[in-house]
Formats: C-alpha cells, sequence, structure tokens
C-alpha cells in the first residue's frame, strides 16, 4: 500500500478488501449491507421482469441507505465509499457474494 497525500492509497483490490472488511466489523452493519445489496438485486429484477425501468431510481437509495445507516449508527466510521468509490463499490459485492456462501458472517 503506497502513501499519497498523507493517506493510504490501495494498488488493488486485493490489497483494499482486508481494508474494507475491517471497516464492517460490526455485525449490524454488514446486515445493513446485506438488506441493501439485497433490494438492489430485486429492484433489477423488479424492473427487468415488469419493464418498468423507472424503478432503477431506488438503486441508490437502498443501496446507499442502508449501507450509510450502517456505517454512521452502528460502526461510527465514514463509507469507504467517499474515499475509495471504485474499490468500495465492488467490495459490497464481493462481501455480498462472502456472505452468501459463509465466508463472512452476518
Amino acid at each position: 500500500m503506497g502513501k499519497m497525500n498523507g493517506t493510504a492509497r490501495f494498488r488493488s483490490f486485493k490489497e483494499f478488501y482486508p481494508f474494507y472488511l475491517q471497516e464492517h466489523s460490526n455485525s449490524t452493519c454488514r446486515l445493513l449491507h446485506f438488506i441493501g445489496t439485497s433490494l438492489i438485486v430485486l429492484i433489477i429484477a423488479a424492473a427487468v421482469v415488469r419493464g418498468v425501468y423507472g424503478l432503477l431510481w431506488f438503486i441508490p437509495l437502498a443501496g446507499y441507505g442502508f449501507a450509510w445507516a450502517g456505517h454512521f449508527f452502528f460502526e461510527h466510521n465514514r463509507p469507504a465509499t467517499f474515499k475509495y468509490p471504485f474499490y468500495s463499490l465492488l467490495g459490497d459485492w464481493v462481501m455480498y457474494r462472502d456472505m452468501l456462501i459463509g465466508r463472512v458472517r452476518f
């Protein structure tokens, strides 16, 4: 991990993911992320099946709403989205998968 302007910079997602998991150590925060990501999947499915693509506008509300509530009220930290938007988004989906397969606990 390199340093730029006094802040940690990650050269790869492989370097970033352990940091991401550390920032999600609270089980309620992880559960809220899981709920938000599940809602995103349901919103996309409903939009496609019903042909109501206006539903896609609810994706940021579902995803960020639940995740940020977890960080602000339970984890008490700033979401990684603000510093690492791409890695954070990827981290959400990798953690979601890891929770589904039991690699990360709820």
